[in-house]
């Protein structure tokens, strides 16, 4: 049987369609990137807004119309929505076959055998699942670099956050499954690997801090790219920072979500910090890597969000001087602790408009952040062509920036080359190869 897999929403999710197509192919399926061939239509979802939720139903009424014209093919829900609505995504999506959630893919070969007989649900959250041991096939990848899952679940509880309900409780993979995956991919020539976690700063393997995981491959991988995301404001350490600044393979970008400038929708947020203490982590993360670029989340139109608290958020984006964000407006999930304890009563329209004023102040600080870096020359990791031309190649270069610059004859992806940025775009940095 040949299975076909999309994924939505983060990272992670990207690692667990990575999981799942390996449980699959061990069980002797077959993967198929032609949804034509396929038998089995799975779509890896997210629940984290409301937005990703309704790109996955159109998918579906998409994917019922394959299943009109192919009535034996089955339609398999995975990851945070279905493990969200359960059963009742069944009711809501008839021609859905199976849902299944994070932690119940080991389940997937035997629970497509049973869909010839009936529908199934398996959606039990466990408190040690990390499949650690399971090499993942790496579908979405382009062969250069590759996400590398640490941890699973989270225990924060934001109070805007489903993450904690349909992912479960924070789980830490053990350092040498780690190492022995990084490796793996090593040997098959990645150039780069991203630690990715809900909340990497919390990782604790015994007494295993992330600082250490972190230190530990940065020295057993010296030619390999680091990378580590997501970061928490009251988690992250100065050793963290001091690891980070020691190794040159170690990427120098964080990302710190802050999600707002104001203490009082802070505390509301139940974040665990306040505006000071962020902007202290800040300041310790300038202290330590100079040449950093920084990112983070940022939310607008929480509960009980007045015009004085988005404008502690516009004035905390200007003091950090962000090089790059992702802006969202709030969007209440059912479960939660918000949607069941606070009003969503910012009206719909002023939270598009001050996501939009975010959006314009985010764009004059990646302006002054791609101005900065005009003449400078970084190392960059090519990671392939151009999407407007096949005679120019991008890649990143450590910050996480995105630099597009002429091909030359001599570059192949995965090459490292120094490029000097001459110009940019809103988008990318440009340049030319630095000989």
């Amino acid at each position: 049987m040949k299975f076909y897999i999309e994924t939505y929403g983060c990272q992670m999710n990207v690692a667990d369609s990575e999981v799942v197509a390996s449980i699959l192919i061990e069980h002797g399926f077959i993967h198929t990137k032609n949804i034509d061939e396929a038998d089995i239509i799975l779509v890896n979802t997210c629940s984290i807004r409301e937005n990703a939720e309704t790109r996955v139903r159109g998918r579906l009424k998409v994917f019922q119309q394959i299943k009109k014209q192919k009535p034996t093919i089955k339609i398999g829900v995975l990851g945070c929505m279905g493990e969200r609505l359960k059963e009742e995504l069944l009711k809501q999506e008839v021609m859905v076959d199976m849902v299944v959630g994070p932690d119940s893919y080991r389940l997937l070969p035997n629970t497509i055998h049973k869909l010839d007989v009936e529908k199934v649900v398996e959606t039990t959250l466990s408190d040690e699942e990390t499949y650690e041991e399971i090499l993942p096939y790496r579908t979405e990848s382009n062969g250069i670099s590759a996400f590398v899952s640490i941890t699973r679940g989270c225990q924060n509880f934001c109070s805007y956050c489903i993450v904690p309900y349909v992912r479960g409780a924070e789980r830490s993979r053990s350092p040498e499954s780690i190492i022995q995956e990084i490796n793996g991919l090593k040997e098959q020539a990645f150039k780069e690997v991203t630690l990715i976690g809900q909340n990497v700063d919390s990782y604790r393997y015994n007494n295993f801090s992330f600082a250490d995981l972190l230190e530990l491959v940065a020295r057993q991988f010296p030619a390999l790219r680091i990378r580590f995301s997501t970061n928490h404001p009251k988690d992250m350490t100065d050793q963290l920072l001091r690891v980070v600044a020691s190794y040159d393979n170690i990427c120098k970008h964080i990302h710190l979500p802050v999600q707002s400038g104001s203490n009082k929708i802070l505390k509301l947020m139940n974040r665990g910090y306040t505006r000071e203490q962020y902007l202290q982590r800040i300041a310790s993360i300038y202290k330590h890597i100079p040449d950093v670029a920084i990112s983070t989340d940022i939310m607008v139109g929480f509960c009980d969000e007045t015009l004085a608290d988005h404008s502690q958020t516009l004035s905390l984006m200007k003091e950090v001087g962000y090089d790059f964000a992702f802006m969202f407006k709030y969007s209440e999930r059912s479960g939660t602790y918000a949607a069941k304890h606070l009003n969503d009563n910012v009206p719909e329209k002023e939270k598009i408009r001050r996501l939009n004023e975010v959006i314009a102040l985010q764009n004059e600080l990646s302006y002054e952040s791609k101005k900065h870096d005009v003449g400078k020359v970084f190392d960059v990791l090519v990671e392939g062509y151009s999407k407007k031309s096949k005679k120019q190649m991008m890649g990143r270069n450590s910050q996480n920036k995105v630099i597009v610059f002429d091909a030359h004859h001599n570059t192949c992806i995965g090459d490292v080359v120094k490029v000097k940025v001459e110009s940019f775009t809103s988008a990318t940095l440009i340049g030319k190869i630095y000989e």
